[in-house]
């Protein structure tokens, strides 16, 4: 059963296409990589899916319900989470409190009762509890903004999950890492996501060959190929567009 599909997506900027007819299928519990070289339309794909984006034409499809044109905010009501390339935390709120925003937020609690979180002891203990999970329930009290570059990435991955979504799209959640973050890294996505559907942009041929179930291969706006990770390592065309490139 597909959770996502897209049919015949077309998006452009001022006439420049990005692209052209894209039929995306992904299985409800997979993990679903996206991968291309530069200017391929990953993100724009991302951003039409999620309604940061309203596409010249196509639809997309999320739980057999016809989204097209959903606004982010719908999107994540229905029960899609994102995270975005460049890190999208609140810098001068604690790790404490951006989770706690997000907790919030699931519950429908609106941002004016601020004031009257702390006496919301279930709040503060699923905060503290996603915290842990997390690993960051050491620098629980510490503002966003100082936090490594790795632990950064990790706090706005667990936002992309703390409102308990049904999908969970991320784009590039390894991009700037050390070798020893990105470990730590994909052991954290592999872990959030068990049971759960993910999508992930990521140049990373090693998470990605880690992590995902199956592979679509974006080139020119374009899917060029989609399958399990071994089909895709052995397509030719995809040797030839992309691959071959990065292992040569």
């Amino acid at each position: 059963m597909n959770i996502l599909e897209t049919k015949e997506l077309y998006h452009d900027f001022g006439g420049l296409e990005v692209l052209f007819g894209v039929n995306l299928q992904v299985q409800k519990g997979e993990r679903h990589a996206v991968i291309g070289p530069n200017g391929a339309g990953k993100t724009t794909l991302f951003n039409v899916i999620t309604g940061t984006y309203r596409p010249r034409r196509g639809q997309v499809f999320f739980q057999g319900k016809d989204v097209t044109g959903s606004r982010p905010h719908e999107m994540a009501r229905l029960g899609m989470g994102r995270s975005f390339q460049i890190t999208s935390t609140f810098n001068r709120l604690t790790a404490f409190q951006n989770i706690r925003l997000a907790i919030l937020s699931k519950r429908g609690i609106r941002f004016h009762l601020f004031r009257k979180v702390d006496k919301m002891l279930d709040v503060t203990r699923e905060t503290d509890q996603v915290l842990k999970r997390i690993n960051l329930d050491r620098e629980r009290d510490m503002p966003a903004g100082v936090l490594s570059y790795g632990k950064h990435r990790a706090l706005e991955i667990s936002l992309a999950l703390a409102t308990d979504p049904d999908l969970i799209m991320l784009d590039e959640p390894t991009a700037g890492m050390s070798r020893d973050e990105t470990h730590y890294a994909v052991g954290l996505i592999r872990r959030l996501t068990e049971g759960k559907t993910l999508v992930i942009i990521e140049h990373d041929m090693d998470v990605v060959f880690s992590l995902a179930d199956r592979i679509t291969v974006l080139h020119y706006g374009q899917i060029l190929a989609t399958g399990a990770p071994n089909e895709v390592r052995q397509n030719q065309a995809v040797k030839d567009a992309y691959l071959g490139e990065l292992e040569g």
